[in-house]
């Protein structure tokens, strides 16, 4: 199941040999696998990474696959490193949230354990900032292990965009070039054309069939041609922005829809509304993401509140509990900025444009606001906004 801008979860379908294929081919060749190799996928498995990446893809080649609970940080730091010093691992694929955990706690602890057996170092859920990247690179590869980038779906079964180990020239922060029988193309958002040459940027669109690709969502192949088919017909729609860049190489620019990445994982802010609404004190719910040095998007809730309901921080805490158990942790909001009033248009509308402008701390950047119902509403967000990032 995978988070959309609207609704419940989507059941993402795939078929059994057009996927273990692709799960087979993207970890044998991205990550150059070879026999007697010793492989990690640090996702959980519950994700389809891990269906893709610790399961599929590794056993139909034969791998040992190492499948890990827990978190990185407990009992300490080093854990990802003990791991890989004991078992002696060959390929390495992390989520960059997880990197830029374990930089906060200094390059002395993974230089205190053996990483020699490494060849290979991975990266997915959303793109690595540079900053991580050099630090994994230095740190864990030991400035001689090949990193790949690599951006795919839940909907597209195994990586569709990545470097090839020491085979492509790779720049920090972009995942670089299409596997095999890929063809990504950018979009102009607003006329679908499609836009040749490199130096662009748009919104990335798949134009033929590859074998990892989903067939349907469960019970719902109406909404699957919708969410997927019908904004530039004849394209996969990906939901993604994206840049080609002056030498062909692809960075992915984040979603163009109201999906939050938080740590990697993708999730619809229609989702967190919906579960924070349902708590009785609770009028109405606005949710966007916003920048946070861990996560790379944190989840930022607007509530307001049921009339005479008073705000405090039991209340926060008791909603940011409630969404946690409604949904997962992977949602637990990590910040909550009650809001007597939302930003609306006459016709009722939320502007979200203005509630991620502020949550983002540009409140100088948010151009007309003159088609609100009623614009105090926004000094009323940014003051409180204020408050809460001096506390």
């Amino acid at each position: 199941y995978t988070s959309g801008s609207t609704g419940k979860p989507k059941g993402v379908q795939h078929n059994v040999g057009g996927y273990m294929i692709f799960a087979a081919l993207t970890h044998k060749y991205i990550f150059d696998y070879q026999d007697g190799d010793i492989w990690w996928c640090t996702a959980d498995i519950g994700w389809v990474t891990g269906h893709s990446y610790i399961v599929y893809g590794p056993l139909a080649n034969g791998a040992t696959t190492i499948m890990f609970e827990g978190i990185p940080t407990y009992p300490d730091a080093g854990r990802f490193w003990d791991v890989v010093d004991r078992l002696k691992v060959t390929q390495f694929y992390t989520a960059p949230t997880a990197i830029r955990a374990l930089m906060s706690h200094g390059e002395e602890i993974p230089n205190k354990y053996n990483l020699s057996t490494l060849k290979v170092l991975g990266s997915v859920g959303e793109p690595i900032n540079p900053e991580a990247w050099r630090w994994y690179h230095k740190n864990v590869g030991r400035g001689r292990c090949p990193i790949v980038d690599t951006w795919w779906q839940t909907e597209t079964g195994g990586i569709l965009i990545t470097p090839l180990p020491g085979c492509t020239p790779t720049k920090p922060g972009s995942a670089t070039f299409p596997f095999f029988g890929v063809l990504p193309v950018v979009i102009e958002a607003e006329t679908g054309k499609i836009i040749e040459g490199n130096g662009v940027e748009g919104v990335l669109a798949i134009k033929e069939p590859w074998p990892g690709q989903m067939r349907t969502i469960y019970s719902d192949h109406d909404r699957f041609e919708e969410t997927y088919f019908k904004m530039y017909p004849g394209y996969y729609f990906t939901g993604d922005g994206c840049r080609r860049d002056e030498d062909g190489y692809y960075w992915i620019t984040g979603r163009v829809d109201d999906v939050i990445n938080v740590s990697g994982h993708r999730m619809g802010t229609a989702e967190v509304e919906s579960a924070l609404v349902l708590h009785n004190t609770v009028a109405e719910a606005a949710v966007v993401g916003f920048p946070h040095d861990i996560k790379g998007q944190g989840i930022y809730a607007y509530v307001t509140l049921m009339e005479g309901v008073e705000s405090s921080e039991e209340l926060r805490k008791e909603l940011v509990q409630f969404v946690r158990k409604e949904i997962g942790p992977i949602a637990a909001p990590d910040a909550i900025h009650w809001a007597p009033g939302l930003p609306k248009t006459r016709s009722g509308k939320i502007m979200r444009r203005i509630l991620r402008k502020i949550a983002a701390d540009e409140s100088d950047q948010l151009g007309d606001v003159s088609t609100l119902a009623d614009p105090s509403v926004v000094e009323t967000l940014k003051t409180t906004h204020d408050q809460m990032m001096k506390k």
